[in-house]
């Protein structure tokens, strides 16, 4: 079928290129084939990554959103396809990182007849999504594409969903992009910074908390710089450790999961707390616990790209609607008359010592494994996790020491962390990248291995096997002692498992084998070769605080 030179397909990539995408992340379907086809004649331009599930597919381009702070672009087919991607917009609402999602649809005349795979996708994807839509006007293409661009990115970033009827794909698609978006930013009022500084020299103990997207490494830099400077204690936000390098002489640690109790403590007691970025969600506050209305109406100053953050929970006793990076700028200089370097120091020696190893039960010491990725991996390595207990491990005791090396979902999302190693590589294959996986986690995802092989990815994954759902056992242990149901796992022999995609495997039983298992998997990779490591893990150890006997009473 020869199709217009200017229809819906066409105008919809030639924006894509425009706004500089490089990479689609797609599982194929019928509902989209003319937008795959215009994709065909920019393959110069545009990567088309072929993933084997929909989930890996979105979480592929969460992770490209993550890296680079453009939109990761995916593309599903309609129905089962778009529903099974809902997982990676969910992660990306949370995480606050463009995304736009195009979805195949059924032609416009079927709508209403419970047509084959018919959804409603505003419906469906209009709580998960900052914006969900569909195209019913051909020659309005360029319009919506360039608003999922400006939506994706502007204010608190998210993710955008666009349905594509398959019928109006083929019509005109109306008038070309003329230029790329530029998202609007933010910035301080000088007023506020003024306020600040007056707040800020009156502090006995502050406190400065990074988090949220949109950072640059400029920005990054000089707030850690500022806050050495002037001896302000630094903590980061749930799974933003990547914000400033945690062998930084202020850094704190991370208000997240399994907090270090010295650090909570200190939130508690801080009098100003200056917050850039983070929404200071459940679990930065430990389930809303660490502070409180009325005394964050006295410390709190709570700055965030997305208006509708401030005072949503806390009553703050500043707060400004301000992109993080331009905030953290106007910030880094202000000369304040205090000096909190003692307060500094004994932070980050609390942090240090807490991610420090510790004694564990059974013949591997997962605290002491990661401690070893730190020192025997690249200072730039990426490292990716899904969701579970053993994610406890790699935020305790991994310390990231440069930008962009943490792809981690505050979604809480399991099966995130192997597609966004594979997008990772993708993306910088320079760089080593290293997904830390629960079993159940991996199982979740581990079809994406087909990916890494496909591609010559050297992605390399830790699967920790403790033949458990760890988060939910522990919590089973803790509310119904030794009653233990629905969480136990039947697990496959992992490295048949990798091998059979042409990777290099091995297994580990002991703390000793890890670090020549780990060179192994690191020389295969440098080959464009995918590795995995089957670690074996005690499920009596099931956190880093706690053994299953300690949590009966024993």
């Amino acid at each position: 079928m020869i199709q217009p030179a200017a229809n819906s397909a066409r105008r919809l990539v030639e924006t894509l290129v425009l706004n500089g995408a490089d990479k689609v992340f797609c599982v194929p379907g019928e509902s989209y084939l003319a937008v795959l086809n215009e994709l065909y004649d920019v393959r110069d331009k545009i990567e088309v990554i072929i993933c084997r599930h929909e989930a890996g597919a979105a979480n592929m381009a969460e992770a490209y959103g993550k890296l680079t702070g453009k939109p990761g672009i995916c593309m599903v087919t309609r129905g089962p396809g778009a529903t099974q991607a809902a997982v990676g917009i969910h992660t990306a609402q949370q995480d606050s990182t463009p995304l736009i999602m195009f979805v195949g649809q059924i032609a416009l005349s079927d709508r209403g007849r419970e047509a084959f795979q018919e959804v409603d996708y505003r419906q469906t994807f209009g709580s998960l999504a900052k914006w969900a839509t569909e195209i019913e006007s051909p020659e309005r293409t360029v319009e919506i594409v360039e608003r999922a661009f400006a939506t994706a990115l502007q204010g608190r970033m998210g993710p955008v969903v666009i349905a594509l009827p398959e019928n109006l794909l083929h019509d005109d698609g109306g008038p070309a992009p003329v230029r790329a978006v530029k998202p609007a930013r933010a910035a301080l009022d000088p007023a506020f910074v003024e306020e600040l500084k007056a707040k800020l020299d009156q502090a006995k103990s502050p406190l400065l908390v990074l988090g949220g997207s949109g950072w640059t490494d400029e920005a990054s830099h000089a707030i850690a710089g500022w806050a050495e400077k002037n001896g302000i204690p630094t903590a980061l936000s749930f799974r933003r450790k990547d914000l400033i390098p945690n062998s930084h002489p202020v850094y704190a640690g991370d208000l997240g999961i399994g907090c270090a109790p010295k650090l909570i403590e200190r939130v508690k007691q801080t009098d100003l707390m200056i917050v850039i970025g983070a929404r200071l969600g459940e679990n930065a506050t430990q389930g809303y616990t660490t502070l409180s209305r009325t005394g964050t109406a006295q410390n709190l100053v709570h700055i965030h790209p997305g208006a509708e953050e401030l005072g949503r929970v806390w009553t703050p006793l500043m707060s400004a609607c301000a992109d993080n990076s331009l905030a953290a700028l106007a910030i880094s200089q202000i000369e304040t008359t205090g000096q909190w370097h003692d307060q500094a120091k004994a932070a980050n020696e609390a942090y240090l010592a807490f991610s420090s190893p510790i004694e564990t039960v059974g013949d591997v010491n997962l605290s002491e494994v990661v401690h070893h990725l730190t020192t025997g991996l690249h200072s730039d390595a990426v490292l990716t996790n899904g969701a579970g207990n053993f994610a406890a491990w790699l935020h305790r005791f991994y310390r990231h020491q440069c930008r962009r090396a943490q792809l981690a979902p505050t979604s809480g999302a399991m099966g995130y962390g192997y597609p966004a190693a594979v997008a990772a590589k993708v993306m910088m294959p320079e760089r080593q990248v290293v997904c830390f996986a629960g079993d159940g986690d991996f199982m979740m995802s581990a079809c994406e291995m087909a990916t890494a092989a496909q591609y010559g990815l050297g992605v390399i994954v830790i699967v920790v096997d403790n033949a458990t759902y760890g988060t939910i056992r522990m919590h089973q242990e803790t509310q119904y002692p030794g009653r233990v149901i629905g969480t136990d796992l039947k697990n496959p022999d992992f490295v048949k498992y990798a091998e059979a995609f042409g990777a290099f495997a091995t297994k580990v039983t002991r703390t000793a084998d890890f670090p020549a298992a780990l060179a192994e998997a690191c020389a295969a990779s440098a080959k464009g070769q995918p590795a995995l490591i089957h670690l074996i893990a005690d499920t009596e150890q099931i956190s880093p605080a706690k053994t299953i006997t300690q949590l009966r009473g024993g």
